[in-house]
Order: structure tokens, then sequence, then C-alpha cells
């Protein structure tokens, strides 16, 4: 492609994309699909001259959720299609994909992803090693335990994918433009307004409503020019090539976990390529302003143990030469996801980057559902898994990105098994209990950056996660804190809980315009609410303490505090109102179960009685030496309180209740306890049962809704979601079988018919068996309708029949968290 002239270059644009790789050309073609056709894509050196160029080009539909496949195979689809439409090769060939298990475990991981499969409508089947003998006779499937065959994936040409996409975009309008190297982002009050750039000697400015970063492996060093936080880092990406073999014929693209491999037949020749258990990352000191596609030096000795493992899986590359060994920098995110959306701190500024060397399958989807977002204003389908605003602050910071960078590269080929923790990069954010409750046996997980007690070990037993698909080593630690909660009492520590203070003069109109209850409350009183979008889908799951006429506190999960506080910024209109984030003022000490009160009466001279202080009311309480906030609510479904104390005088707390805990049985709980007691009680997970693409009636949550009051966001989608009927339920599950567990992404079976997916699972140690909760197509239905029907849950292509109910199995009337 020939650079135009810098007078080519327009003054004004509605769009500007930073970035010449499969990611910005995939958003300049979806753009220009929607009807923008004053999109200009600046590329400072020229197209896939970055990472597409030397990337494998792999094309596997199934993704670990039911978005990130839709997204999948939505690029599927898009570069089968593609060719045609511009006239450019993309070498988009459906040769299938097999992938093999060489453990049980992985055997178990690799059939519940063809169980997802099967609910994403997607073709699969499971496959015995001689089946894959067949279709790949160079393999040794001596110890080969399981396979499953998709016989539409497929591998294509990654330069020229995004070459045709650039050719489609063109042909609508858009200007591409190489060698144009962006220089600045210009911004005024909060928002961007145009960029520099520079071609050659040339210098010029583009007036623009929107940028989008699609820089890849440079986007984290240019969005912190503008203060916007994108946590990546580049790492090397190993693979080899082999000289032409002989008789070597189209095959599936292979991928062997198991030994950190894939291999891909390509014009007679194979490659074999890696994701080894530990990375090395690259970049630290900066990329050079060279860089134009660049190889990295080789480091045989690094790949050898990959080569080896791999010479025995495919006996021929002993004898076969090898053409190329190459290795190029690839980007890689703290949680192996890729990055889309709105940047929380700057509007207007967009990005498409960060994506884990899964760039080309994802990317088409990605351009798409972006395109959407960014036309819309709001995103076309759940995004969250990939959404800018999961990541946090902190995780800029480049030591903490290079460490995790090592170990999240490895991941994508580790087994994916749940509850799994990273193991770099860890005690960045801790607790002020934190080494109270790690010196009692507290083994920790990490949640947006959070060291949280997820469970607690006996003083005999190991404190470390043994990871399985079946009950994990702790899985009776999280049964005797479960019937701790339910019979007795049980401490949690939820400092993680994300806190935000709104307050000012007009603090509760902006609230009721946000929120989807009715905020205008007493003080003293706790609403428990959603805001919601446009569509009536579900943006945050929150509760709202009103502190005073102007002032209120909210409280949402750690993981989504980014987004909350965006949502809230963003929908800030001309009002007074300041918004505060406060999360490490508080530490948050839940006491729950029946004999929590008491407990607290040991500790507390203030009235804890149902006349005083009832469910949904808080009350400022003195608690050993110190002084608190009590919080009658509760997400493990019994009578509690989360007591809200100043960091400083959080430890003292702790010890307080400890110590007065003692006789009255007090069990220290950690996080699987939490969720596997709401789960029974059926409450909603944020990201999981709930996301913004879910109606708030449909999944149950009316109660919480007061159309009412006036007019709010996403009230007249409620009215008309009204009047029309829901098109589906949110139902809990309980397997029959007390054996099995659910965890998410089962499939559920509706009189013998996959209707979809689990949306959470765990063990419900009161019920007896695994809960689960998902949602279940009723149009034109009664709830008598759903109920009636025969339920199983598809787990790793076996099926167990389910109890169902619209109502919590654990407490329907609520009676125990009022008592």
């Amino acid at each position: 492609m020939t650079a135009p002239s810098p007078k080519t270059i327009p003054p004004k644009a509605r769009a500007v994309i930073i970035g010449g790789g499969v990611s910005g050309c995939s958003v300049a073609y979806h753009l220009a699909k929607l009807g923008w056709t004053d999109i200009v894509l600046l590329e400072r050196k020229q197209l896939t001259s970055g990472t597409t160029w030397h990337a494998a080009g792999l094309i596997g539909q199934l993704r670990g959720s039911q978005n990130m496949t839709r997204l999948a195979k939505y690029s599927a689809d898009l570069y089968v299609k593609l060719e045609a439409e511009t006239d450019v090769g993309t070498g988009m060939r459906q040769v299938g994909s097999i992938t093999v298990a060489l453990t049980e475990e992985r055997k178990h991981e690799i059939y519940r992803q063809a169980s997802l499969a099967r609910a994403l409508d997607i073709d699969v089947r499971e496959i015995s090693p001689n089946e894959v003998k067949q279709m790949y006779p160079h393999l040794n499937v001596s110890d080969v335990v399981g396979a499953v065959h998709l016989p539409l994936d497929g591998q294509c040409d990654p330069a020229n994918i995004a070459m045709a996409l650039a050719k489609g975009a063109r042909q609508r309008g858009a200007t591409i433009v190489e060698n144009a190297k962006v220089t600045k982002v210009h911004t005024r009050d909060g928002r961007v307004t145009g960029v520099s750039w520079a071609q050659g000697d040339e210098q010029g400015m583009i007036e623009a409503d929107v940028v989008v970063n699609c820089a890849g492996m440079w986007a984290r060093e240019f969005g912190a020019q503008n203060g916007v936080s994108i946590p990546l880092h580049a790492c090397e990406h190993f693979y080899l090539v082999t000289e032409p073999i002989p008789g070597l014929t189209r095959l599936p693209v292979l991928r062997v976990p198991d030994e950190c491999a894939y291999y891909k037949e390509d014009a007679g020749k194979m490659m074999l390529g890696a994701f080894e258990p530990v990375a090395k990352p690259w970049g630290m000191d900066g990329i050079s302003e060279d860089f134009c596609f660049d190889q990295l030096p080789e480091d045989f000795e690094h790949f050898e143990p990959i080569l080896e493992m791999g010479v025995n899986r495919m006996p021929m590359l002993a004898s076969a030469g090898i053409h190329t060994f190459f290795n190029g920098p690839e980007s890689f995110t703290p949680d192996d996801r890729y990055y889309l959306g709105e940047a929380p701190e700057l509007s207007g500024y967009w990005m498409a980057t960060g994506y884990n060397s899964i760039g080309i399958v994802s990317s088409g989807g990605a351009g798409m559902a972006l395109a959407q977002w960014i036309n819309d204003g709001e995103a076309p389908f759940d995004l969250w898994e990939v959404d800018i605003r999961r990541a946090q602050p902190f995780q800029k910071n480049r030591r903490y990105l290079r460490e995790r960078v090592s170990e999240t590269l490895g991941l994508l080929y580790a087994d994916h098994f749940p509850y799994r923790q990273m193991a770099t990069s860890r005690n960045i954010r801790r607790s002020p209990l934190h080494e109270h409750l790690k010196a009692r046996g507290a083994v920790f997980g990490e949640v947006a950056g959070w060291e949280r007690a997820n469970w607690f070990a006996r003083e005999d037993q190991e404190r470390e996660y043994r990871y399985s698909w079946k009950r994990q080593n702790w899985f009776d630690n999280q049964r005797d804190e479960h019937l701790a909660v339910r019979n007795g009492v049980g401490l949690f520590d939820m400092t993680s809980f994300g806190k935000i203070r709104v307050e000012g003069r007009d603090a509760c109109a902006f609230l009721q315009r946000l929120c989807a209850n009715d905020m205008d409350v007493a003080p003293g009183k706790i609403v428990y609410t959603q805001m919601l979008n446009r569509r009536g889908g579900i943006e945050s799951d929150l509760t709202v303490s009103r502190l005073s006429e102007t002032t209120f506190f909210l409280v949402v999960p750690g993981a989504t505090l980014q987004r909350d506080l965006a949502w809230l910024r963003k929908h800030l209109a001309d009002e007074f109102v300041v918004i505060t984030e406060v999360t490490a003022t508080e530490a948050v000490l839940c006491l729950m179960g029946p004999d929590s009160r008491k407990l607290i009466q040991k500790l507390s001279p203030n009235d804890f009685s149902n006349a005083t202080n009832p469910f949904g009311t808080f009350q400022e309480i003195e608690i050993g030496m110190g002084l608190a906030r009590a919080h009658r609510v509760t997400y493990v479904g019994e009578l509690g309180w989360e007591l809200y104390v100043s960091s400083d005088q959080a430890a003292h707390v702790f010890e307080a209740i400890e110590d007065a805990g003692a006789d009255v049985g007090l069990k220290l709980c950690g996080l699987h306890t939490l969720d596997s007691c709401r789960i029974e009680k059926a409450f909603r997970h944020f990201g999981h049962d709930i996301t913004d693409e879910d109606n708030v009636l449909e999944a149950g949550l009316g109660f919480a809704v007061k159309t009412a009051k006036g007019d709010f966001l996403g009230r007249d989608a409620v009215l008309r979601k009204k009047e029309t009927g829901l098109n589906r339920r949110l139902v809990q599950f309980r397997l029959k079988d007390t054996q099995p567990l659910l965890f998410h992404n089962e499939a559920v079976l509706r009189d013998g018919k996959i209707v979809g997916p689990i949306t959470s699972g765990n063990y419900g140690h009161h019920l007896g068996g695994a809960v689960g909760l998902g949602y279940v197509p009723c149009q034109g239905e009664s709830e008598a309708d759903v109920l009636s029907s025969s339920y199983e849950i598809e787990i790793a292509g076996e099926r167990f029949a389910a109890e169902v109910s619209l109502k919590p199995m654990y407490d329907p009337k609520a009676e125990r968290v009022r008592m």
C-alpha cells in the first residue's frame, strides 16, 4: 500500500483509530459498515508490522464463555466471507481442530468445553484416540485418553485478514494512512478532541470525537500519556516451521495443551508453537522507535523442552529440517483477557487491545462489538469479561505486569481448573486483617488485586490448593464453614467491597435518576438496587445506605468498583454532586448466622433488636473499644451484620469479636463459603447471573424496581417488558445426585433439549447437592409451565437430573434474615 501524502490526511474525522494491525483494521471496517465514513486509521509504520504479521492464524470458535464464543464464531464466519467481498485472499480454511487430552483431568475439561459448545450451537464431537489417529496419522496417540473435534474451526493468513479488513473499510469511505505516527491525543474538559500526527517531516492535527487505541504492545505507554491505564506487557512467543515434509497433506489444527503445544500444517510444512509455563517478558525498557516486522533474538534453549515433547508426539519432526525458528513479541494482560471499551478516565477514548495471542480469532468479533458500542453508546451484549473497566489502576505498575505476564502466557494452555489462583504478582492489596487471618489458617485468593481468605485450613492441613475438576482439598473445610453460618455464627472479612460516597445537594435526585429502586428513604435505611441501562439490563448491583439528607454510601463488588465509578461519573449531569471512592478507609467484618445477635450483643451496648435495628437499616455502634456502623444486610441468607470499621480500628474489633466468640462457636469463614451460601439462597452474582444484557425482570429482581417513583434510566424498558412479558426466567437448579459439581457454563436441558448454560454454581452443603442458576426460555408460558418440565444438567458429556425452583430453595420466605 502506498502512503498517501500528508495533504490527504483530513483535518477532521468522526473517529481516529491508532494502529494498523488486525484489531485496528477490524474496528475501521465495522465502523464503516455502520455508516461511519469519516474514519481515519493511522499506522506508525506499515499495516500488520507489529504483531499481526507473525501470528499463527488459528481460528478456534470455542472460548471459555458464551459471549467470547459468540465473538470468535463471528470472526470465523466473517473471515470465510471476507475474501469474496474484498478480493483479498485471506487463506481462511476450515480444516477443523482437534484438542487431545493426556490426563483424565484434561479430558474432563475438554469434555466440559464440548458440552458448552453444544449449548452454544457449535458443531463438536468427542472422539477416541483411534479416531484421532485416523484423522491425524502422524500423531503418537499412545498416551492420549480423549479428544474433541470441532470440524468448522480453521486457520488463516493473519496479515491478509488485516489487509482484507482494511480494503473493506476503504471501500466504505474510511481513510487508512501508513507511516503516520500519532504523537499526541488532545483533550478538553475530560474528553478527547483530536490527535496530532507526524509523517516524515510533515506534522498535522485531526479534530475527532472518538479516538480508538488499537496500538497493541504500544497501547500501555501510549495510554499513559493521557492518564489512561491499559495494563499489558509484551512477552516473547516462539514457534518453528519445518522444511517441506513429503506426503504431508491438509490436516486439522492440533492442540496438545498438556505439552503446551499447538501444530498447524501449512503448504506441506508443519508449524509447532508453544505457550510455555514460564514465559519471557519483553520490552521492559520500551520498544524501539524503528520496530517494524521485527523478530526477537532466538532462544533455542528456552524452546527445546517443547520441541523434545513435540518429537515424541509427532515423530516425523525428528527428521524434518527447520525452515524457520521464530520469536516475536505479543502483548499479554494480567488475567489473559483482552481490553475493549471506553477508558473510565477519559471520555471518547476507546480501545481494542491486549489480545493474549488470540488476536486473530478475536479481532473480527471484537471490532464488531466495539463499533456497535461506540455507535450506540452501550455495549451490544455483555462484554464485562473483556471490559477495560475491570482493570485496577495499580495494575499499570510495570514490575507487577512483568512478573504477571510471565505466568499468563502459559495459562493459555494450563488446566483451567475452577478456583485456580494466580501465583505471581500477589499480596498487592491487603486488608488490615490479613496477617490475623493468615495466622489462623487462611488460604488466600485474589480478586482485583485484593488478597481474600477463600477458605481456612485446619492446623494439620496444608495451606495450598490442590486443583481438580472434582472435589478439591478444601471441600470439607467449606462444608464446615457453611454449616457454621447456617446453624451458628461465622465471620467473613469483606474489606474488598468497593465503597463509594455520593454526596451533595443533588445526591438524592442523582441516585433516583440512576437507580431502579426508591432512593428517597430516611437516613439510616439501606436500599438494595440495580442501576440499569436503556434496555433494562443490569449495569450495577449494589446496596445504598443513606447516611444523611445529602450523603449516600454505595457498596459494590470489589471487582466492579472501577466500572461502577465510571458509570456514575459518566451520567453525572449539571448537578451538585461529589463522587468519592473510599474503599480503603474502612474494613468490613461480616458477622452472619442465627447466633450473630447473641455474639454482637456481648460486644456492644447498643440495641440490635428488630424493633431498633430491623433488616435493611444501619446504626452507629460501639464495639469493643472502637466504633463501627452495623449494616443489617446479608449475602448468605441469614441473620447478620456487615460491620464497617475504620481501617485503623479493624484489628482491634476483630480481636474483640474473636475473644467474645470463643464460647459462642464463632467460625472464621472464607469467600468459597460466602458463595455456596448465597447460591443456596439464589442470590444473584454480577457478571455471571446478572449482566448488562440481562433484563432486571427476567433476572427475578423486579421487587427492587419501583417504576411508580418517577423516571429513571431503564424505566421505559422495564415497563415495555411488563407489557410484552418475559422471554426467559432465571431458575435455580439442584442436582439430585449428590456427587457431581457445578461451576458455570454446564449445559441446561429442558425436556431433553439444550436451552442454555448454567450461569453460576457451587455446592449447597445445607441443601445436599450442587446448586446452580441459569436462564430458561419461557415466552408465553406460566410459572407452572416452566416448573412442570423435566430438567437435566450436562457435565462433561454426562447428564444429571435436576430439581428446579423459581423461588430460593433455602428459606424461600426470607424468614431467617429477619429473625
